[in-house]
């Protein structure tokens, strides 16, 4: 069972962190998000292979799609610099079970160290807990992705273990450590 959103979430989701916008996928996103679900620097710390632009391209089809899904199963959400609307990222909230979602997230390498996948899953958390009402957010990390391990810990994340062969990526499975932060737990800022 799948909970769903409170009525009060609007469809057309756009939120504002300190520095960057998540706002919902468009059709002029596929040349920009193929700077991230193609660029291997990127994928090798996500579940997935990089992709063609045609598989970017169909992403996005297949994401605007399911945003219009009533209820909503998940909110997948570009991420734009605040003062911008190219992407250069994304945020994803996969809402799993009884008041609880999967976080994933990824930034372009070429705006990596500039605090904006910081910033993007602060502004997603603050929408799971404050307007989605979830009680439990959880994400999966490579165990080589130091990078995002040190985002999460700093966001109040706790390390609840790992999973053994989790994603087939790039050739070979790859564990992941899984963490999780409480609605109790989190600090918003």
């Amino acid at each position: 069972m799948i909970d769903a959103p409170s009525e009060d979430v609007p469809s057309d989701v756009e939120l504002c962190g300190d520095k960057v916008r998540l706002r919902e996928f468009r059709a002029v996103d596929v040349d920009d998000s193929l700077a991230v679900v193609g660029d291997d620097r990127v994928t090798q710390y996500l579940s997935f292979d990089s992709r063609s632009r045609d598989q970017a391209r169909e992403m996005i089809i297949e994401t605007t799609a399911r945003a219009g899904m009533q209820p909503r199963t998940e909110y997948y959400l570009a991420v734009t610099p605040l003062d911008g609307e190219r992407l250069i990222g994304f945020a994803r909230l996969g809402l799993t079970g009884v008041k609880a979602a999967k976080l994933g997230y990824a930034i372009a390498a070429t705006h990596w160290g500039r605090g904006y996948a910081t910033d993007a899953i602060r502004t997603m958390l603050n929408f799971a807990f404050d307007r989605l009402d979830l009680h439990r957010v959880t994400a999966a990390i490579g165990p080589g992705n130091a990078a995002s391990l040190a985002i999460v810990e700093r966001l109040g994340f706790v390390h609840e273990g790992r999973l053994r062969d989790h994603v087939f990526t790039n050739g070979a499975w790859r564990d992941s450590l899984l963490y999780s932060i409480l609605r109790p737990e989190w600090r918003p800022g």
